[in-house]
């Protein structure tokens, strides 16, 4: 491959890796640069034409992303029903459905992809001259890096969130049980911890709120909710109080007993975790902590050794 080939492949990689970088950013906030435009110009008195209005939008706005998005639509046009869906379903577990689309993350999959493996094609074939068979495995490497990264990121961010919420879960189920119990209905007790708390288990009961609210049955809302937590606790939670509404049981009583449940619950799980923590504290003594200790402890005695010429002598 030539140089010319090779200014190429650096140049695409860096505009396809700034623009995963913007469009990340752009998804993430969730602004609208066109309706930010037009409030903007809302308090003109003369109103301005979308034409004044779309030139007013930067470059990047205008062209890259939309380029982005359309490489993002062209990925999307080649990959199977099955693993969309598998991924819109990890983006609702990971409480990034409402800012991300599965074609944004394709397109971010195939720009890493491009992006790391034409960087480690530039540095093992240009820079470190490994060779050519060295050098292709190098760049397959990056490649295949690039094309997992984003998938282990968003394992990550579905494992992150579901700790927040099982953390949660307890102090939510205190609050509904005291406002029950004091004579609020169940959704006006979702609502206290919607508006109390800004944690996604809130943000999640006050979507269960707005879809009762649209039409849709409390049950049917809940066991929504814990299909896109996928959380055991939150799951069994969502059973008991179902069951406890098709049998006409007293919600706050099963609510006291859930409570009582994810609080003992809690607790095995911080003990768990104690006596987990001693199996973990080996590995960086063995290997870190020891050695130092060992490097203080005998150096001194080594050096006095070797000046008095007994381990040059043959003793050790």
């Amino acid at each position: 491959m030539n140089t010319i080939g090779i200014l190429a492949l650096i140049i695409v990689g860096i505009i396809l890796l700034a623009g995963l970088v913007i469009v990340g950013m752009r998804e993430s906030s969730g602004d609208d640069p066109l309706e930010r435009r037009l409030a903007e110009y809302g308090d003109r008195e003369l109103p301005a034409s979308l034409e004044e209005l779309e030139l007013s939008l930067s470059m990047q706005e205008r062209i890259i992303i939309p380029m982005y998005k359309a490489l993002a639509r062209f990925a999307v046009r080649f990959t199977p029903e099955n693993q969309i869906e598998e991924i819109r379903r990890q983006l609702e577990l990971a409480g990034k459905s409402q800012t991300m689309e599965p074609a944004t993350f394709f397109g971010q999959r195939i720009a890493l992809t491009l992006a790391m493996g034409a960087g480690a094609f530039v540095i093992f074939f240009l820079v470190t001259n490994w060779g050519p068979v060295k050098g292709m495995i190098a760049t397959i490497v990056g490649a295949v890096l690039g094309y997992w990264l984003p998938v282990l990121q968003l394992k990550s961010q579905i494992s992150r969130r579901q700790d927040k919420i099982l953390k949660a879960l307890p102090n939510a189920l205190d609050l509904l049980t005291i406002c029950v119990e004091a004579g609020l209905g169940f959704e006006q007790a979702m609502g206290k911890v919607y508006e109390k708390w800004d944690d996604d288990l809130a943000l999640a009961f006050g979507r269960v709120l707005q879809e009762i609210q649209l039409g849709k049955r409390r049950s049917e809302a809940l066991r929504d909710m814990a299909a896109r937590m996928d959380v055991p606790d939150v799951t069994s939670f969502v059973a008991a109080l179902v069951q406890a509404e098709q049998l006409g049981v007293s919600i706050a009583k099963i609510l006291r007993i859930q409570s009582d449940q994810m609080r003992v619950k809690r607790r095995q799980r911080a003990q768990e975790k104690a006596q987990q923590a001693p199996v973990k504290m080996m590995i960086p003594m063995v290997l870190l902590i020891f050695p130092s200790i060992w490097i203080v402890l005998l150096g001194p005695s080594v050096i006095i050794l070797i000046e008095t010429g007994i381990v040059g002598g043959g003793v050790f």
